[in-house]
């Protein structure tokens, strides 16, 4: 007798999960505990539950981690070890050993966010196969309409998406309510007032209207153009709630603002040599060379230090910084710190362990879109600094004047930018008209979503590197109201 051959059957396949990305969050909780809970902190803004864990004895150690930080409890291997014995649920994980294995196999906390985008993934593909299993059964259930069970099984999948989208962000009516209450800020303050934190620089910031949240803003030059100088500049006016002349802010703005930097080419000591020689009006070569009256000087160093020793500045000077670093360590300083404003210096120094096998191009266009991503993700401007390359020198135009298409490596950052602002010296160019104009420094507002663009005249003091308004006939909003409140140190040089 002949058979027919069966069809063979259906291979059995896995339900979603990632057990290595589960120990990865797990660890990750581990090694950044003993900082400021940020791991977890993320964990909570994409929705990460005890159920988002597959395996049952990583789903009650996240379980177990999430009570401790609630209750303000230290962690630590040893003090999540003695809670769950405390609890005789040590053995449901595997023991001590099964702790101690979380850490050793996490290279770095600073990846946490891609461990937990996976875990979160799998956890909404378990979800989705869970309604779609329930939803088929129900269709077997003859008592109840067709129509029913559509609405049920709609509403169920619909519930996923909700959950999906928590914690994204202000729903419209907010929105709106906020943004009439910030127009409504902005009209009390009269003509003149800024939306986002002034840069201390009036001409500055009549075309920018200030620095604004959420957004990055490119400050790019070739070398020796002065764009630290700059960059530094407006951190100092944000971090005492002063403009570059030491006068008060207008507004709410009349306060200190906590600025974090991240200075990849510069030591914080030579950052500090060169903000306070430039607040005290003492170019630092007079220091280097003991040029001056040392009385003096000293005189004016020390009042200038007593200043700037209260300015919230925090500067992490790291060489060589992976991207997802700086941004762990920018959450940090948000949270601990409070601070209102980024600076990075400068974006071409940055690196991205995880695309720098594929090319410069494609590694930066990764390291904007992150730099970006901060800016979003803990609402406040990010000023980052960027080179420029040698086209403008080679084009033949002898004013070697920038354009957007010169930022260097990639295209990818005047996309991601928000603002861009092209920093050029006439000075520096033989065959510019304004060539014999040392002081001049023009910044070219070459993109800006928010706003006007063109160009901003600066004045910019070498000796002290330190920028300045420039009244320009005509301007007599500006015209003799910017006196130089630190004068250079004028003494008999043999003193």
């Amino acid at each position: 007798m002949q058979t027919t051959p069966s069809a063979p059957a259906a291979p059995l396949r896995t339900i979603p999960h990632s057990v290595e990305a589960e120990r990865g969050v797990l660890g990750s909780i581990l090694l950044d505990a003993a900082g400021d809970s940020r791991v977890l902190d993320l964990c909570t803004e994409n929705g990460i539950v005890p159920e988002s864990f597959y395996t049952p004895a990583h789903s009650l150690l996240f379980e177990t981690l999430s009570e401790m930080s609630r209750a303000a409890l230290a962690i630590d291997p040893l003090t999540l070890t003695e809670r769950l014995r405390a609890l005789n649920r040590l053995d449901e994980i595997g023991g001590a050993a099964t702790i101690q294995a979380l850490i050793d196999e996490t290279p770095t906390a600073a990846h946490a966010e891609y461990y937990i985008n996976i875990v979160r993934q799998k956890h909404l593909l378990r979800a989705v196969i869970s309604c779609a299993r329930d939803a088929e059964r129900r269709c077997f259930d003859e008592a109840v309409s067709a129509d029913l069970i559509l609405g049920e099984v709609e509403q169920q999948f619909l519930s996923i998406a909700d959950h999906r989208r928590e914690g994204t962000g202000l729903s419209w009516p907010q929105a709106i309510t906020n943004t009439m209450g910030h127009i409504d800020r902005l009209f009390s303050l009269g003509p003149g007032s800024v939306a986002g934190l002034p840069t201390g620089l009036k001409n500055l910031d009549r075309q920018l209207k200030g620095l604004r949240n959420g957004e990055m803003i490119v400050l790019a030059a070739r070398p020796s153009m002065g764009k630290t100088s700059l960059a530094m500049n407006i951190a100092e006016c944000v971090a005492l709630g002063k403009d570059i002349y030491g006068r008060p802010m207008k507004g709410d703005h009349d306060r200190p603002h906590a600025v974090g930097v991240f200075s990849l080419e510069m030591s914080t000591e030579s950052l500090a040599m060169r903000m306070l020689c430039g607040f005290a009006g003492v170019p630092s070569f007079r220091i280097s060379q003991g040029l001056g009256n040392i009385k003096n000087i000293n005189q004016q160093l020390t009042r200038a230090a007593s200043e700037l020793g209260k300015a919230p500045i925090y500067v992490d000077d790291t060489g060589g910084l992976d991207v997802m670093d700086m941004r762990a360590r920018a959450r940090r300083m948000k949270k601990r710190y409070k601070i209102e404003l980024i600076v990075i210096d400068y974006l071409q120094l940055c690196n991205c362990r995880e695309f720098a096998r594929q090319g410069r191009q494609i590694e930066t266009s990764q390291i904007s879109g992150q730099i970006k991503a901060m800016a979003k993700e803990l609402n406040l401007p990010v000023v980052v600094l960027s080179q420029l390359s040698r086209a403008p020198e080679q084009r033949g135009d002898k004013t070697n004047k920038p354009k957007l298409s010169d930022l260097r490596d990639s295209g990818a950052i005047e996309q991601d930018a928000d603002v861009v602002l092209l920093l050029r010296r006439p000075c520096k160019a033989p065959g510019d008209p304004e060539f014999e104009d040392t002081r001049l420094a023009i910044v070219d507002v070459a993109k800006h979503r928010n706003g006007p663009t063109g160009e901003v005249r600066l004045d910019f003091d070498d000796a002290l590197t330190r920028f300045g308004d420039r009244a320009d006939p005509g301007t007599s909003e500006t015209a003799g109201l910017e006196p130089d409140p630190y004068p250079s140190v004028d003494l008999p040089e043999d003193q």
